[in-house]
């Protein structure tokens, strides 16, 4: 099973669209550093975290090994967050993971280490390819996310997506 390394942004966004269960339950074992599930989900309760883990989110700590190598990383890349950093870090220590990440600058990071990296339109399309929710489920989660001002999306891919799924 491949491992898809989220960082928090794509948990927020699945959040607010609820669609979270449907991506745990997505053929893949999905991993998320502990001090971004500790530090970043701040507007998950303790029960939907308690969720997330019963529906198969793993929290991995990460080795002193790897905190250095995020700092290094951080170091290299200003514009990253510590949270980028330790996201970045598991990913690469997993070969052939894909990261899930709505940060332009980690992307970009992730790309140029030849690690496979989408963003939260990428999961909508898997939910819907496994069979998971309907297209017009997906929509309607969409049309959320772009009436959320926070939620920081592709505006064009967005709409496409949402014509997609409702068609």
């Amino acid at each position: 099973m491949r491992i898809i390394v989220s960082d928090s942004s794509c948990l927020i966004d699945l959040r607010k669209a609820l669609l979270l269960e449907a991506f745990l339950s997505l053929p893949y074992e999905i991993l998320i550093p502990n001090t971004l599930f500790e530090d970043e989900l701040l507007k998950f309760t303790v029960e939907q975290k308690q969720a997330l883990l019963d529906e198969g989110l793993q929290v991995v700590d990460i080795p002193g090994t790897g905190v250095l190598r995020a700092q290094e990383v951080i170091r290299a890349k200003p514009g990253l967050s510590v949270h980028d950093g330790l996201a970045f870090t598991l990913a690469e220590s997993h070969d052939g993971c894909i990261l899930v990440t709505g940060d332009g600058e980690l992307r970009t990071l992730a790309a140029t280490h030849g690690i496979e990296v989408h963003g939260l339109l990428w999961i909508v399309e898997q939910i819907h390819q496994k069979g998971v929710k309907p297209g017009r489920d997906l929509a309607v989660a969409l049309r959320v996310l772009e009436q959320d001002p926070t939620v920081r999306l592709p505006r064009r891919e967005l709409t496409i997506a949402i014509r997609r799924y409702e068609s």
